[in-house]
């Protein structure tokens, strides 16, 4: 399996042992989840603000999905990781804004005890390059 590492400026720098994209074979490209962090700042936006929050994790994923050749056009599937799952309507009307409902991606959300440094919001994408 041939295997890409894809990286980009415009998004937060991983904080930890993994890359922002892997490229597999050519095919399919797995982002890891991105958290709501200024790319230029390293710094947390929209602390208790959801959508805030959320704007910009979809921004972070735009960013490595444009590295890597593809838009949200080619996400096939999403896993949104939520503090807390009463913040689902708000999240998903901003997620909403990057799909069109009758290609949007397969996606799973899940409620967790804690995101790191205190986001409410992570989403992680696998797409067609």
């Amino acid at each position: 399996m041939a295997k890409t590492i894809v990286q980009t400026q415009d998004a937060p720098a991983p904080v930890g042992p993994y890359n922002q994209a892997i490229a597999a074979t050519g095919t399919l490209l797995f982002v890891a989840g991105q958290i709501p962090l200024n790319p230029k700042t390293g710094e947390m936006v929209g602390t208790g603000d959801i959508e805030a929050q959320t704007q910009q994790v979809m921004a972070n994923l735009q960013a490595i999905l444009a590295k890597a050749g593809a838009g949200f056009s080619d996400v096939v599937k999403t896993t949104v990781f939520l503090a807390n799952l009463n913040d689902f309507a708000s999240m998903n009307q901003v997620y909403a804004q990057s799909f069109d409902e009758a290609t949007a991606p397969a996606r799973a959300t899940v409620e967790v005890s804690r995101l790191p440094k205190g986001a409410l919001v992570e989403i992680e994408c696998i797409a067609v390059v």
